[in-house]
């Protein structure tokens, strides 16, 4: 099939874009707030007109499955609308809802030191366990829940138990053959070297990552894990190293 080009701004693109699709896989991007709510709320009504057969959402790393949380999707944020508008929809959908990203450790600044320093520097506590997982993790969960409707709602994406930062630095040095020792960064220290890379979006993830210092980890809900729904588990450290 060729192409299609649509815009997010613009409800008529996303409309013809979405008329007549088997499936629908929904991203928000990484920009000012504002926009991305304007955004998600063209989509919403371009899906309740359009009506897909599908649709797969990714909340790229929100918490919506942990109402206790502090980080909890809030109920005005873009990504709250969008998951509530589908829902209001009636359209068939689920939601993929990973925590981190594995690809987050080949950013310059954190694979550089690794390479260079033998330290892996990465804005958590040594204790703090999260539920990594990679973008092909994703892509295979969004792969099968766009062809098989029969799970809805939300799965969780990553590691059962969550994996420390002392963890990932032991897997760097296995890969690597040379020994790699964790050490904590500041949030506000990430976000500016991030900056040079993504723009003002690099302050909303300080934001997100010193929110994430006051938890005790970021791991999915067992119950709601794409282990648990779809029997996909994420493909384990060692076979992912970076090189």
């Amino acid at each position: 099939m060729p192409a299609i080009i649509m815009d997010n701004g613009s409800i008529k693109s996303l409309i013809a874009a979405y008329t007549g699709a088997d499936g629908v896989f929904v991203h928000l991007p990484q920009t000012a707030e504002s926009v991305r709510l304007e955004q998600a709320n063209n989509i919403v009504e371009a899906i309740a007109v359009a009506r897909p057969k599908r649709v797969v959402i990714s909340t790229s790393g929100a918490i919506v499955d942990q109402p206790e949380s502090i980080l909890q999707a809030s109920a005005d944020s873009a990504i709250a609308t969008l998951l509530r508008g589908v829902a209001g929809s009636g359209v068939s959908h689920a939601v993929i809802a990973p925590r981190q990203y594995l690809e987050n450790l080949l950013l310059p600044m954190v694979i550089g030191p690794v390479k260079s320093e033998g330290v892996l520097l990465y804005p958590m506590r040594e204790d703090f366990a999260v539920s990594w997982s990679s973008h092909l993790d994703v892509a295979i969960a969004a792969e099968r829940l766009l062809t098989d409707h029969s799970v809805t709602g939300i799965v969780g994406i990553g590691h059962i138990p969550g994996l420390t930062g002392p963890e990932l630095a032991y897997a760097f040095s296995e890969h690597l053959a040379r020994e790699i020792r964790f050490e904590a960064l500041s949030p506000k220290s990430f976000g500016a070297q991030l900056e040079p890379l993504i723009g003002p979006a690099a302050v909303n993830i300080a934001s997100f990552y010193t929110a994430l210092l006051q938890m005790p980890d970021n791991v999915v809900t067992a119950n709601t894990s794409a282990q648990e729904q779809l029997g996909l588990c994420p493909r384990s450290w060692g076979s992912g190293s970076p090189t």
